[in-house]
């Protein structure tokens, strides 16, 4: 069976979709996702939260 241009391009699709915090993340991708800037205070106010929510923390901004 001969493989057709739609079939090609499902194939580099990944098997799984991550969201939220699946997979690690840094206080720059915590400013990041909230829509900001990254600023040192804004990564130092990151670092604190990650720090009290954990994985929480992400979660708020991305599905």
């Amino acid at each position: 069976m001969k493989e057709t241009p739609e079939d090609a391009s499902t194939t580099s699709r990944p098997t799984r979709l991550y969201t939220g915090a699946e997979r690690p993340f840094d206080p720059e991708d915590l400013v990041m996702a909230s829509g900001h800037d990254v600023t040192p205070e804004r990564v130092e106010r990151a670092k604190q939260h990650i720090a009290e929510k954990g994985a929480a923390a992400i979660e708020r901004y991305l599905p």
